[in-house]
């Protein structure tokens, strides 16, 4: 079961897999690039690749989220990034923020859980690696529709 979550629109939507529906992409295929953590996303080789699998090894290894940051924002990187591995529901909110588009579920989490982390945050005061614009820069549109 696939669910793609339509959290508000300070958090960018994220599908999220279950671990069923993930399957790891043949060798051959040079669109899928599964990025070991202790590689540098800055000088990967991105020709060609439409999706990037990154690894969390374990909930406390953290290095997945700096590689999504710096793939979306310093290289520009429009296609899929995968969070693999021991993904957790609290996690996916920062995921999204970081430029993670899917998230594959550890096996047993149930996607309905997992929407929840996203109804609870409804903005976010700093930018993000998706809205690069602070809070406080983004035009509030109460404010401009009672000007116009």
């Amino acid at each position: 079961m696939t669910t793609t979550t339509a959290a508000a629109s300070a958090v960018a939507p994220l599908r999220l897999l279950a671990h069923a529906d993930h399957t790891a992409a043949p060798q051959d295929d040079a669109s899928v690039l599964p990025l070991a953590n202790d590689a540098d996303p800055l000088e990967v080789p991105l020709d060609g690749v439409a999706r990037i699998d990154l690894v969390f090894p374990k909930f406390t290894d953290g290095r997945a989220y700096s590689q999504a940051f710096l793939l979306r924002r310093r290289r520009g990187f429009a296609g899929e990034i995968r969070a693999t591995g021991d993904v957790l529901i609290d996690q996916l909110v920062q995921m999204a923020r970081t430029g993670f588009s899917s998230a594959v579920l550890k096996e047993g989490v149930d996607a309905a859980d997992a929407q929840r982390q996203f109804d609870r945050f409804h903005g976010f005061y700093q930018g993000d690696a998706v809205h690069t614009a602070p809070h406080f820069a983004t035009p509030n549109k109460a404010d401009t529709a009672t000007t116009a």
